[in-house]
């Protein structure tokens, strides 16, 4: 099991990254992984929602985002965003593996800032494997890693082979 980032802890990141989302909007972001209206995507450490609006606005109301993290303040915190923004095809998860979705059910996983944080990323990997569609992406960010213990941590599971490096991302497509 992970260990749960004091509420204090959280308070501090989620402000941080307001100035992070006004250098480098969410959307640029997004736009790199190529989210399409009717995708469902799983925002898997979502921390406080930063990618659910546009995240929201890319899927569309075909279109469904999942919102999984550990901290309880996290899924508050998108759950106030989407009601705030009236994003009914938003829908939270509190866990810190399993996802509860069903088996290929997911176009696009964001795995971003958090696999360095992971106490099983095998057992994530896995986990997202199973509920990504068979052509679905894995789209991999974490800035506290280098390029080679990426791709070798991603791929030596045999779940995902690297698709392309974007200038953010990481693609990962499911074996």
């Amino acid at each position: 099991m992970d260990k749960v980032e004091s509420n204090l802890g959280f308070r501090f990141m989620a402000f941080s990254y307001k100035f992070r989302d006004l250098r480098l909007p969410r959307m640029n972001i997004l736009k790199e992984v190529g989210v399409k209206p009717g995708f469902h995507v799983l925002d898997y450490g979502c921390g406080p929602g930063s990618y659910i609006i546009p995240l929201a606005e890319l899927v569309g109301e075909s279109g469904k985002v999942y919102a999984l993290d550990i901290h309880p303040l996290a899924i508050r915190k998108v759950q106030d965003i989407a009601s705030k923004k009236q994003l009914s095809n938003v829908e939270t998860i509190l866990s810190d593996c399993q996802t509860g979705l069903p088996d290929n059910s997911l176009d696009v996983v964001l795995l971003y800032d958090i696999f360095h944080h992971l106490s099983d990323p095998d057992g994530v990997l896995k986990e997202l494997h199973r509920v990504l569609k068979p052509a679905g992406i894995l789209s991999f960010g974490d800035h506290h890693m280098e390029e080679s213990e990426i791709v070798s941590k991603v791929t030596n599971s045999g779940l995902f082979k690297l698709s392309r490096k974007g200038e953010i991302t990481y693609t990962f497509l499911k074996k």
